[in-house]
Order: structure tokens, then sequence, then C-alpha cells
């Protein structure tokens, strides 16, 4: 069964075909600057393989989508109700959906819902203090970064040569969108992300975790609506808004900040603090501490912030070894020999695990 994962995003399409259950990959490629998602995805450069199914890796679809499903009415409606809590992504994959409904008729579509990993939170860490029919109505932490949370949790033992049954873990997805996980035995118990994907760590121009009343009192203040609130929020926010940096990127706010300017600066410092702190935390959560991953294109290409985000962490027993933690791009250890907690870096593969998710639900 060849299976087509698309992974959406606000400018681009990353596409992987695998063969399953060999789980080879048959096809990859990804169109940058795209402004017509139903033109782009009608011309996809399939190479003339069969299609026999298409796998989203969808991200918010409320409590009654946790998981991964075949796509019709339902599946629709749900993602349009929560279209306010995941803007950006949803609307994309809506699109999408459309369009390949339309490009392919008759092929069956998959959602695999990033909250899907994190079905296994305690209710005591994913509930909030607000009030009950607020809760009757689906507001929960839910947790994202599903598929990349549940690649590290299988591939870290891998590296380490251990079972996941004996491994705390602690999953750190760093890139232009953010989140960290606690991974008690395999299973989520945790994560920064809560009830939409504008929570937890800084983004790129997302912001992290932010006091609702401040929103509120300027909103107020300045009468702005919530489309205009939302808009500053989404897209000026986060790493963005710290530094003065369009566009957040890590890469452009580490040349800033070697060349003296104090607003980028500011800006890693205080993601590394959000880091760090998150880190603690969750040792704590998980009563314990194994390992640490970094992935995504921060976790995985920025020695300079892993080194920033590990720093003062030596009382829990982390302890980088610079040359292996500046040195090389393949998964790895990066973690000194006298280290207690590992330390690894790897390359995500969430297109894998929406394929696994897709022919589970499809291919019996």
């Amino acid at each position: 069964m060849n299976i087509l994962v698309s992974n959406l995003g606000s400018t681009s399409i990353k596409y992987q075909l695998r063969e399953m259950p060999s789980e080879r990959v048959l096809l990859r490629g990804k169109l940058e600057r795209v402004q017509d998602y139903r033109k782009a995805i009608s011309s996809l450069p399939l190479e003339g393989h069969a299609i026999d199914a298409v796998a989203f890796k969808a991200v918010h679809a409320g409590p009654s989508y946790r998981g991964t499903f075949l796509i019709d009415d339902g599946v629709i409606a749900a993602l349009q109700e929560f279209l306010p809590a995941a803007p950006a992504h949803n609307a994309i994959y809506l699109t999408g959906i459309s369009a390949f409904q339309d490009a392919l008729p008759g092929v069956p579509l998959v959602a695999a819902f990033e909250t899907e990993f994190h079905c296994t939170i305690p209710e005591y860490a994913a509930a909030y203090g607000v009030p009950f029919m607020w809760r009757e109505s689906g507001v929960r932490r839910y947790g994202f970064h599903g598929a990349s949370h549940q690649y590290t949790s299988e591939r870290v033992p891998q590296l380490l040569g251990r079972p996941a049954a004996r491994i705390k873990l602690i999953s750190c997805h760093l890139g232009g969108s953010s989140s960290i996980c606690a991974i008690d035995n395999g299973r989520s118990i945790d994560t920064t992300m809560g009830f939409s994907p504008q929570s937890g760590l800084e983004n790129a121009t997302r912001h992290g975790d932010l006091d609702p009343f401040a929103v509120l009192f300027l909103m107020q203040r300045n009468r702005w609506t919530i489309e205009e609130t939302v808009d500053q929020l989404a897209k000026t926010g986060g790493l963005a808004g710290l530094s003065g940096i369009a566009g957040g990127d890590v890469r452009d706010l580490e040349e800033a900040a070697a060349s003296g300017n104090t607003e980028p600066a500011l800006a890693l410092a205080v993601f590394a603090y959000q880091v760090r702190k998150t880190i603690g935390a969750y040792a704590a959560a998980l009563s314990g501490l194994d390992a640490i991953a970094f992935t995504g294109g921060i976790g995985e290409n920025s020695a300079t912030l892993r080194s920033q985000c590990c720093g003062g962490l030596e009382f829990l027993g982390v302890r980088l070894d610079t040359e292996r933690n500046e040195a090389g791009h393949s998964d790895r250890v990066v973690s000194s020999p006298g280290s207690t907690v590992a330390v690894v870096v790897l390359s995500t593969d969430e297109e894998l695990i929406v394929a696994r998710r897709a022919y589970r639900v499809i291919g019996l």
C-alpha cells in the first residue's frame, strides 16, 4: 500500500510517499513559496506512482478526534469548529483536504492528529482552572507535535540501547514552532503546548505562555478587534516580537546577537531559559531523568542553543561534551561520558509516524 504523507506549512508542502508496511520511501519532496494550494497539490510530481491513500499530519479537532481517523464530514466539521484555536494550521489543512479530494477522487484521506500522542497525559496535568462549562466545551491541555515526540520516544531507546520502558525522557522539539514533552515508559505525561499551539515556549512568530488578562487589557485600551489581536500575536509575537527581527528565525537572531544587538540576545536568552526551566520541572514530574533529546530545526542544528539550554543543569547530572555537541549532523549522543543523563540530538521523522498511523487505520 502506497501512502502519501502531506505536511502542509504556511507557504510550503512537504510530501513523502511510503510503501507500507515495509516503510520504504518511494518519493519525497518539498514545494516552497506556495500561494495556490489547489494548483500545487494537483501538480505534485508523483512520478507515476500509484497512491492508495493520503495521510495528513493534522493539528486540532478537539476532544473527539485525538487519534487517527478516516476523513469524513465529522472530521471536517471538527476542524472547522476548532479553527479559532489553530487558525494558521486548520485553515491550511481544510484547504489541502479539499484539494486532495478533487485531485484524487475516491482515494481514502486520513487525518493523524498531533494530539494523539498526548492522550496519556493524566487529567491533573491536562485540566485548567476554568469554569466547569469551559471544560465541558473542550478547554483543556491537548499538546501538539505529537508525531515528533512519538518518534523521539521510539528513536532514543535505539540510540541508547535501552528499552523504552526504562527511560525517563524529555523530548525538546525546537524549531519555528517549539514544544517540550515529558515521556515516561514511552508515554507522554506532560507537554508545554496546551489548548492551542499558541502556548508554551516562544515560537518564531507566535507567543508562548502569556497572561490572558494582558491581552484583554490591551484589547480594551486600544479597542482592538479579535482579528487584529490574533494577527499580532500569531505573526509578530514570539521570538520575532522579542528580537524585533521579522520571522523570528534563530539563525538570524544568533547572527544579530553576535554583532552586539541586545534585543536578539534577549530573545535567545528568554528561549533558552524557558527550555532549561521546563527540563527542570519535567525532571520533577518524571521523578527522575535518564535522557534529554533535541530535535527540530533549532534543536538539531544549533549547538550554541543546546549548550545554553543545558547550561546550569549539572545538578541533574547533565553534562555536554563540547566536541560532540559541535561536530556532526547525524543522530548521536552529545553528552560527556561522565554525564548521568544522556543528551541526544536526532533528526525527527514525523512522516514515518503519520504513515504508520494511517496504515493502522486503513491497512487492516
